[in-house]
């Protein structure tokens, strides 16, 4: 499976690739690195996006997110949510089904993150959680990064 890496504001990220689409995003650097067209243009769009992701907009790369139909659902979902948008788990929930806690545990189980945006996804108290390696202050990042307007949290 062809990997290629890129330096982000965020660390070491490497992109992974199968059967021409986009599998995974990881943080940290992979072990072997081919330039293949799809993982190259992914690489420069990531660097272009990190400069001004609103200018982008959505991720314009074929992906495949191996999971469960719900797992799919949720996460074609966060492909709609738009740059400097944010949305909580519970409304989420009432779109695709299931409850927040079901929604949480697909965003949390994303295999492409950025590239599918789980970081504009919110929990009603707070931020809620991030996998990524800087976990909530890497989502905070992301989400300032964006310029999104954050809700008012309830307690």
């Amino acid at each position: 499976m062809p990997q290629l890496s890129l330096h982000s504001p965020l660390g070491p990220l490497t992109l992974s690739e199968e059967d021409g689409k986009i599998i995974s995003l990881d943080w940290g650097w992979g072990r072997d690195q081919t330039e293949t067209p799809l993982l190259c243009d992914a690489r420069d769009w990531l660097d272009k996006w990190f400069d001004d992701p609103k200018a982008l907009g959505a991720c314009p790369f074929p992906l495949e997110a191996f999971g469960t139909p719900y797992q799919q659902k949720v996460w074609a979902a966060l492909c709609a949510i738009p740059v400097g948008t944010v949305t909580t788990y519970q409304a989420l929930a009432h779109s695709v089904g299931g409850s927040a806690r079901s929604v949480g545990q697909a965003v949390g189980r994303n295999p492409i993150p950025i590239l599918i945006p789980c970081h504009r996804v919110v929990a009603r108290h707070g931020l809620g959680g991030y996998s990524g390696d800087g976990g909530v202050d890497d989502k905070k990042w992301l989400l300032a990064l964006e310029e999104a307007t954050l809700p008012s949290f309830k307690k």
